[in-house]
């Protein structure tokens, strides 16, 4: 169990670094509502350092992370503010637990300033799922949905093809042509399925899972016109489309809470089965057909 005294040296390097990134962010951003959340959040780190710092030695100097400042920062610049706090506050319930099982050590005098910390970290939680949040990341389900389906379709309709045609010319032109006809499709029943109820713009939404579907497609094509050697085309595809599946869970995860290493190996394996079985049919066609492209 962790004493009052670790927890406090180690809560001082937390909440001095959150305090450091929350007033770094607020620097960049230009919306007055998320600069203003951003201040406050910076406020409270600072307040919760002020509180642990007193259990721990006087002269102890303490300084905020420089690595996790600019990893936060890179996160914001590339991905966004709501990605990049989330990202900062995802163990926000962990931290709460470890610090309510603090509750009976701390001091009768300051239990009523440990009680307020708590609160504040609660409302971290909430400010994170209901003020925070870009315009875009209301369309996420619809674009994991455009990536999902064409990573599952495309590696299949490739192999199937590379099984039929042995050409990874054809192959690539096959994912290419069934991209882009997937992908309206797919806008097609985004643009229904935000119709029914989607507080959001229903042709936005077929707009998000259209492109992202074909640009999948696009990409995953890629290795097919690069190489004529059929493994390579076939792994070089395969590569990016799990590395592509590991970014998507990734990022669904902290900004949804989804659990990543469970849809990142559940679409993985779908990814891999497909392809497998897909080119199993198409050599079996070629085989009975008598193809020879």
């Amino acid at each position: 169990m962790t004493t009052l005294e670790e927890a406090a040296y180690e809560g001082v390097s937390d909440e001095l670094t959150d305090f450091a990134v929350y007033s770094k962010l607020a620097g960049f951003e230009r919306k007055e509502k998320f600069k203003r959340i951003l201040t406050n959040l910076a406020t409270m780190e600072q307040n919760h350092y002020v509180f642990w710092k007193k259990y721990c030695t006087p002269d102890k100097e303490f300084k905020a992370s420089s690595l996790r400042i600019y990893l936060i920062v890179l996160l914001r610049l590339i991905f966004g503010v709501t990605f990049a706090v989330k990202y900062l506050e995802r163990h926000e319930a962990d931290t709460i637990k470890k610090y309510q099982a603090l509750t009976d050590s701390i001091p009768q005098s300051d239990r009523k300033a440990f009680d307020a910390m708590i609160a504040d970290e609660r409302e971290h939680e909430r400010t994170l799922e209901e003020q925070f949040e870009e315009p875009h990341l209301k369309y996420l389900s619809f674009i994991v949905l455009g990536l999902a389906d064409a990573l599952v379709e495309i590696a299949g309709i490739h192999a199937g093809s590379l099984g039929i045609y042995n050409s990874t010319e054809l192959a690539g032109l096959a994912g290419i042509i069934a991209g882009a006809a997937a992908s309206v499709a797919m806008a097609s029943a985004a643009y229904a399925q935000a119709k029914a109820g989607f507080k959001g713009s229903a042709a936005m939404s077929a707009i998000y899972t259209g492109v992202s579907y074909f640009v999948t497609a696009l990409l995953l094509a890629t290795p097919y016109f690069l190489t004529k050697v059929m493994i390579y085309a076939l792994s070089f595809s395969l590569s990016f489309g799990i590395a592509l599946t590991a970014f998507t869970s990734f990022y669904s995860s902290v900004i949804s809470g989804a659990n990543f290493k469970k849809d990142f190996m559940e679409i993985t394996s779908i990814i891999l089965l497909a392809t497998a079985l897909l080119y199993i049919i198409g050599t079996i066609i070629r085989h009975f057909t008598g193809i020879t492209v």
